[in-house]
């Protein structure tokens, strides 16, 4: 899916927390402050997450629009349309 892959080193949990990031945004602020601003540093092609909820964390703390890596596999894997 991609030649080169980036990993943060200060990756973690987003802390969003099922509806938990909805009601609290300032936890879920807090917990990514250091992965978003290694993760806004570069450009990516694409950003990628295992889950919907830390999607919506990683996209509001990044202001890049994360999606579930099946979702990303499937796009590069299936006939053009």
């Amino acid at each position: 899916m991609s030649e080169r892959v980036s990993v943060p080193d200060s990756w973690g949990c987003c802390a969003f927390a099922g509806d938990r990031g909805m009601l609290h945004p300032e936890v879920t602020a807090s917990a990514t402050a250091a992965q978003a601003t290694e993760i806004t540093a570069h450009s990516y092609d694409a950003y990628a997450s295992s889950n919907r909820t830390c999607e919506m964390g990683m996209s509001r703390a990044t202001r890049q629009s994360y999606r579930h890596i099946l979702e990303l596999l499937d796009e590069v894997t299936s006939p053009r349309r």
